[in-house]
């Protein structure tokens, strides 16, 4: 089994940044797939960007050119660097680890866009 653990969130003011961080621990070997979705209040979960074992990055059009979405093989770590933050980008952000037909997901970190 996969555990993650994010971490980063916090309250950033609009245009401001943030680097959010996932932690992979256990059976880490063979993942397929890791990313970043996120959940608003009200609103049903969506993908922000994945990045593929082979370290393709994907990014949903909201947030393209403004996140980026980076990896640590060392340290088992994936991030997520998010500039230019508007309000709208406030939500709670989960991690996924896709591993063949098992998603694992993190408990989520918020970020709160506000002035």
């Amino acid at each position: 089994q996969v555990q993650l653990v994010e971490s980063g969130g916090g309250l950033v003011q609009p245009g401001g940044s943030l680097r959010l961080s996932c932690a992979a621990s256990g059976s880490i070997s063979n993942i397929d797939a890791m990313g970043w979705y996120r959940q608003a209040p009200g609103k049903q979960r969506e993908m922000v960007s994945t990045m593929t074992s082979g370290g393709i990055a994907s990014y949903a059009n909201s947030v393209q050119g403004r996140f980026a979405i980076s990896r640590d093989n060392a340290k088992r770590t994936v991030f997520l660097q998010m500039n230019s933050l508007k309000p709208e980008d406030t939500a709670v952000y989960y991690c996924k680890v896709v591993k063949g037909r098992v998603d694992t997901w993190g408990k989520g970190t918020t970020v709160t866009v506000s002035s």
